[in-house]
């Protein structure tokens, strides 16, 4: 079989048993983070967050008229499966291109779709396989400018390799670290070929501008305000820079924060990454595929490339990642940006195992021995891979963030107005009401996004029944002319049900003096304070709003599916910490009758579980001791007292280093000698 057809004969076989894996654990339903705002961008032909993903919303778009599945969410869930398996598909077919076919491409394309990190954010809408597509259809359009044998093949792939350039850049803004490593790289290429005249000089800028015309969806999107939900205002140049640069999350940051990492613990922790993702294999390899470019000019011009673009963006990455990994949720944004650099590292090892057969076939002979050798290692790496990362990247059935959002929206009023605040309810809730047209009686408003000036304007329109009363909401200075107050909104839609999910923007107390929050599961109902409050009323009211029956502590700390799932546990418990508060600022006559009713469901809640969050236990022993101050209100002093120690001392057990341990412990002690006093009394 020629070279040519051996390449694309692996190629393809890299793409098809990728796709194959990919697709079967895609999952069906919505998942957490940034994939319920850009598969609703993409249902609405809407503007997703800056930078805008105008390719990646166009193709979504098309991919829910062409393949509808079970679910527009499952739809461009499979799409992005898709797309990594391109990316695979094209790091080996660079292998194949700079050294030859064989296992050290498989490795490269293999060993990438299988690593962690790659497998699990290939799977779900979300923007970075198409970023590895992107990255790999670079790399392989550089191998083949690098290895073309006349100066006409190598402007072909110039004129190709510019247009990619500009087009990958209308998906994630990362790749311009890359971009601007190849294109000085290839014009130089070209200088010293004699193969770049001012006529080329122009080809090669239209190639590369012509790539930026999916950005001309922003406006026209933006201009046609037909979107129900959509980001920003691109209807003039300073509202489409906005955008593209990203100032509202501020340029060249992940995100609004003041919050830094020291540079060298950013690139610990990704190369702590490489080691556990990639493994030490691999590693070792890509040196190797380093150490022998030394022996060939043409081989080490290229590997140069690689490694300069790889560390460049490394370096740059850590130096603005804003964002605090010490927590694992925030480390989980983190790391997805390491996919890129990944994508390199594994070139360089398939190159390393592909010139190490070369190598000692040309040393030792017995190249067929060699080759063997190296198809049973990279068979063997690649399955040690899939068995090791397989249970966790399978999310074919995982909902969990589904069914979180499904379970708060069918629990709210008829014509509720529900203002979201976060990732987790904001992106969810969205999508099951605009793609899948569930609750349309309902109206979401993200309490970030009022308090940018194109929100209102732009969205008002697609929000009846809900009065803004200015054109943005201010936390800080509500009383600048044409902004307003949280209370000010608040007292304008009275005539409505008004819900927060999770919780309202700091930084905003106007609404405390005139509102009370009520607990509604996982979100809260702003009231006027004049309401009458009925405790026992209110506590049937919200008692089993969830059919929620996911383990506690049942997922990996940095997923979405953890918050989603501690946020439903800990909503089971929230009118009976409400009412408990209230009680400790109440009057006498009243402060008993709260205490026992949010007694009671405490127990009732405590009781019916094996599992639950430690704070859960603090929580009870806290409300049996107080019932019993209040006389104990029909309970029994000596099971109130027995009750609070046990569930202190079981809390002490769960959280030995709470900063109340001591305290704690004192109250144990008191309260024993207490029953024991109480136990000789009944006794006498």
């Amino acid at each position: 079989m020629s070279s040519d057809r051996w390449t694309w004969s692996l190629t393809g076989a890299t793409v098809a048993g990728v796709s194959a894996l990919y697709v079967g654990c895609a999952p069906r339903a919505v998942p957490g983070g940034d994939s319920g705002e850009l598969i609703t961008a993409a249902c609405e032909l809407g503007v997703a967050h800056p930078p805008g993903y105008p390719l990646f919303t166009m193709m979504s778009s098309l991919m829910l008229s062409l393949l509808p599945l079970s679910s527009p969410a499952h739809s461009i869930n499979v799409l992005c499966a898709v797309f990594g398996a391109g990316a695979s598909g094209a790091l080996c077919f660079t292998v194949c291109r700079v050294a030859e076919p064989g296992p050290g491409a498989v490795l490269a394309g293999g060993v990438f779709a299988v690593s962690r990190l790659v497998w699990q954010w290939s799977v779900v809408a979300e923007v970075f396989s198409l970023n590895n597509l992107f990255v790999g259809v670079l790399f392989s359009l550089s191998a083949c400018f690098h290895c073309a044998d006349t100066v006409q093949q190598k402007k072909k792939f110039a004129l190709w390799g510019a247009l990619f350039c500009g087009l990958s850049l209308c998906n994630q803004h990362t790749l311009v670290l890359y971009v601007v490593v190849i294109i000085p790289w290839a014009l130089l290429h070209l200088y010293t070929h004699n193969g770049l005249s001012f006529f080329d000089l122009v080809s090669l800028g239209t190639c590369f501008l012509a790539g930026f015309v999916p950005y001309m969806y922003l406006p026209v999107s933006s201009y046609l305000n037909r979107a129900r939900w959509s980001w920003g205002d691109q209807t003039s140049v300073h509202g489409l820079l906005t955008h593209l640069l990203r100032a509202e999350y501020g340029t060249f940051s992940l995100a609004k924060t003041n919050e830094s990492l020291n540079l060298l613990e950013m690139l610990r922790a990704q190369w702590n990454h490489c080691v556990n993702d990639l493994t030490v294999p691999v590693l070792a390899l890509a040196l190797l595929g380093m150490l022998l470019s030394l022996r060939s000019r043409l081989r080490c011009i290229f590997v140069c490339l690689i490694v300069t673009m790889v560390s460049i963006y490394s370096v740059f990455f850590a130096w603005r990642a804003n964002l605090n990994i010490e927590k694992p949720l925030l480390l989980g944004v983190v790391e997805r940006f390491w996919l890129q650099a990944d994508a390199g590292v594994c070139v360089l090892a398939g190159l390393g195992l592909s010139w190490l057969v070369c190598c000692l076939t040309g040393h030792l002979g017995k190249g067929t021995v060699w080759n063997t050798g190296a198809w049973i290692l990279t068979a063997g790496l690649i399955s040690h891979m899939i068995s090791l990362n397989h249970r966790d990247c399978d999310q074919s059935s995982n909902d969990v963030v589904d069914r979180f959002s499904r379970e708060v929206v069918l629990s709210l009023p008829q014509g509720s107005l529900v203002l979201t605040r976060g990732d987790l309810p904001g992106n969810t809730l969205r999508y099951q009401h605009y793609c899948q047209s569930l609750r349309p009686d309902l109206s979401l408003v993200d309490q970030e996004m009022m308090t940018y000036n194109w929100y209102v304007a732009k969205l008002q329109r697609h929000l009846p029944g809900v009065t803004f009363p200015g054109h943005r909401w201010d936390p800080v200075n509500a009383v600048e002319k044409k902004t307003f107050s949280i209370e000010q909104f608040l007292k304008r839609n009275l005539h409505r049900p008004v819900f927060v999910c999770i919780g309202l923007t700091e930084g905003d107390p106007s609404w405390e003096g005139s509102f009370s929050r009520w607990p509604w599961g996982v979100c809260e109902q702003l009231l006027p304070v004049k309401t009458p409050f009925d405790p026992k009323k209110w506590a049937q009211k919200t008692h089993n709003l969830y059919n929620w029956s996911e383990p506690h502590d049942s997922f990996h700390p940095g997923s979405w599916e953890r918050v989603a799932n501690e946020e439903m546990w800990q909503a089971r418990m929230k009118t009976a910490f409400f009412l408990f508060d209230l009680a400790e600022n109440a009057e006498k006559e009243q402060q008993g009758r709260l205490y026992e009713i949010s007694y009671k469901l405490y127990c009732q809640i405590v009781d019916s579980q094996v599992d639950y969050p430690a704070n859960w236990d603090k929580n009870l022993a806290l409300a049996a001791e107080r019932l019993l101050q209040s006389g104990g209100r029909g309970y029994g002093l000596d099971s109130l007292m027995s009750r609070s120690i046990r569930h202190f001392s079981r809390y002490l057990k769960r959280e030995p280093s709470d900063p109340q341990s001591k305290a704690i412990r004192s109250i144990i002690t008191h309260l024993r000698k207490e029953r024991e006093k109480f136990r000789d009394r009944q006794k006498a």
